[in-house]
């Protein structure tokens, strides 16, 4: 069984180096809250090399992993294992990849084009996760979208 890639593609109002750092060090800011630990999160980090973590931290310093860092390329490439199950639980089995490219457009903006991919490795579930996935990766990826271009107005604010 294959299932499709979940992809999507958005314009932010920075270039690469931007976005890139919008998404891989502000994502406490913008990612909503979907918390895989007991508790709420606050913080979320991306160890900043290939093999790096990807984890939550909550108010006690307990973390959760979410998945590895397979890709680390700035400004221009990420990718991610996502070591989430069907039950959203965190599984070090489990390795679908999170993949996301930062462009440069000539107007001075990014296309970041974003997939999550090999989602059959959900196992039994797998299909009924992705289409929840389908939906919270729009809204996740827009809300990325708006935090990375609301930090050019940030920029011409100071």
């Amino acid at each position: 069984m294959t299932i499709a890639p979940i992809k999507r593609s958005v314009t932010v109002k920075v270039g690469p180096a931007r976005a890139f750092a919008a998404f891989t060090k502000g994502m406490i800011r913008w990612w909503p809250n979907y918390a895989i630990g007991a508790n709420p999160y606050v913080a979320i980090e991306i160890e900043p090399h290939e093999g790096g973590r990807w984890y939550e931290r909550d108010a006690d310093g307990a973390e959760t992993q979410w998945g590895k860092v397979l890709t680390w390329d700035p400004p221009g490439r990420l990718v991610l294992a996502w070591q989430i199950d069907a039950t959203f639980k965190h599984d070090p089995k489990v390795m679908t990849e999170v993949e996301l490219t930062f462009t440069a457009q000539p107007d001075g903006t990014t296309l970041v084009d974003f997939e999550h991919r090999k989602l059959e490795l959900l196992g039994e579930s797998a299909e009924r996760a992705a289409e929840q996935m389908r939906g919270g990766w729009v809204g996740i990826i827009d809300a990325f979208a708006a935090f990375a271009s609301s930090t050019a107005t940030e920029e011409t604010a100071q």
